[in-house]
């Protein structure tokens, strides 16, 4: 489909033959980002790893993102990190929960894990939650952070239509300056900080030992655009995408008894479950899988735009044209899912992988390289929630999936539902 948004014309893709042809065929001339003002005010000039055009600057971002944050060994020096986290919101769920079942609030229990496990990784610092010792550095962050997310949320017409680029009608771009100046006094003073302590375990002091011997390839601006992506990118759509999770498992008692028949017989009544047995938890994988399609956090991909001319489907398509790829259709497409607006893991147990059938992180060049990360958080934290509690939905009625799409599609509410620890999990916590 085409269409236009002002002068700019834009093509929506709904079909995996289609976007397999942008993303093989075309791959090169649609790895770029529309460079909208957001990108240029909030993301030190669209040269951060979301809006940078595609060229050398963007290679060297994905090469570090590839070898030095997200590489195997990288995620498993984080792995204590991980399980510290889960392992804090069981607890809390248990003293919540001491008397039988009791209700709980869990979206602001996934955000303050989300945030601490990324912010941990980052700068071993915890911004979040209970135990937070620096409270005005925890506030200032936590406020800058939302501002963040509430522009992101605005629409300028200065994207769709370049003549109004230079006048800023509701104070957008006089907005994204002092907030971006805001975050970057954070983000230097998280560098310098860790620059002057040396020798920690965090994302940042690895970048630094990086900084020392290739200067040129790991400046601060580099190092702070990368933390500010990891930020933007790797928390609020994994906290929705845990959210939607637990709202599938409640709704479907069947899935949470088969999940946890199998979490018991691999894992034992003894200890809680770890990343090292995901390889024996297939159904846990699956429900994974199947919640990610069912409710795709970002329903239509982040959008690029064509650097040349290209052909796709036959329709001739001019440079400068906006891609969206529509996941939510494909997603949901009946001739390619079964039923496809029912929850059903078990439709993953024995399907072959099809790489553009099931787009949740992206494709293409421009592909989310944090996937296996958020892999290992949603299935240690839904595994883990499965195995040390019972869980009621609030009088006993179906959890609301009502959406709510701003720039990410999360739930109207926040969820609240009934929770009560099993008899075992005083062993599992010790």
């Amino acid at each position: 489909m085409s269409l236009r948004l002002g002068p700019r014309p834009v093509l929506v893709v709904s079909s995996p033959s289609a976007v397999e042809e942008c993303f093989t065929k075309n791959d090169i001339v649609f790895a770029n980002r529309p460079q909208f003002l957001a990108g240029k005010f909030l993301h030190y000039n669209n040269t951060t790893l979301a809006s940078a055009s595609y060229g050398d600057h963007w290679r060297n971002l994905r090469r570090i993102c590839a070898i030095e944050i997200f590489s195997s060994s990288r995620l498993n020096a984080f792995l204590a990190i991980r399980k510290d986290e889960i392992k804090r919101l069981a607890c809390r769920l248990q003293r919540d929960s001491s008397g039988g079942f009791a209700k709980v609030e869990l979206r602001s229990m996934f955000m303050d894990l989300t945030f601490n496990i990324v912010m941990r990784m980052i700068a071993g610092k915890r911004y979040y939650g209970e135990d937070v010792k620096l409270v005005e550095e925890a506030t200032k962050f936590k406020e800058t952070l939302q501002g963040y997310s509430a522009l992101s949320e605005l629409t300028n017409l200065g994207d769709m239509f370049p003549i109004f680029k230079s006048v800023d009608f509701n104070g957008f771009i006089k907005r994204c300056t002092a907030l971006s100046g805001r975050m970057d006094l954070i983000l230097q003073g998280l560098i310098d900080e860790l620059r002057r302590g040396k020798n920690g375990n965090t994302m940042i002091n690895h970048l630094l030992t990086l900084q020392e011997s290739e200067p040129e390839y790991y400046t601060d601006e580099i190092i702070k655009g990368l933390v500010l992506i990891m930020l933007l990118a790797g928390t609020k759509t994994l906290m929705t995408s845990i959210e939607w999770g637990v709202c599938n498992l409640f709704n479907h008692p069947d899935v949470v008894k088969k999940a946890r028949e199998e979490l018991d017989s691999q894992t034992g009544l003894e200890r809680l479950v770890d990343e090292s047995d995901f390889s024996k938890l297939p159904y846990l994988q699956s429900i994974i899988l199947e919640n990610l399609r069912l409710y795709p956090v970002v329903p239509l991909l982040a959008p690029h735009i064509s650097s040349a001319d290209c052909k796709v489907g036959g329709y001739d398509v001019p440079a400068g044209t906006i891609l969206l790829v529509n996941a939510w259709a494909i997603h949901r497409d009946p001739q390619i899912w079964d039923d496809p607006g029912s929850f059903k893991p078990e439709r993953f147990e024995n399907r072959k992988s099809e790489a553009y059938e099931h787009l949740p992180f992206g494709s293409g060049r421009r592909a989310c390289p944090g996937e296996v990360l958020a892999h290992k958080i949603m299935a240690l934290t839904l595994g883990s929630l499965i195995q040390c509690f019972e869980w009621e939905t609030v009088g006993g009625k179906k959890i609301d999936m009502t959406e709510k799409m701003i720039n990410l599609m999360g739930r109207a509410e926040p969820l609240e539902v009934m929770c009560k620890a099993r008899p075992n999990l005083n062993n599992i916590l010790s």
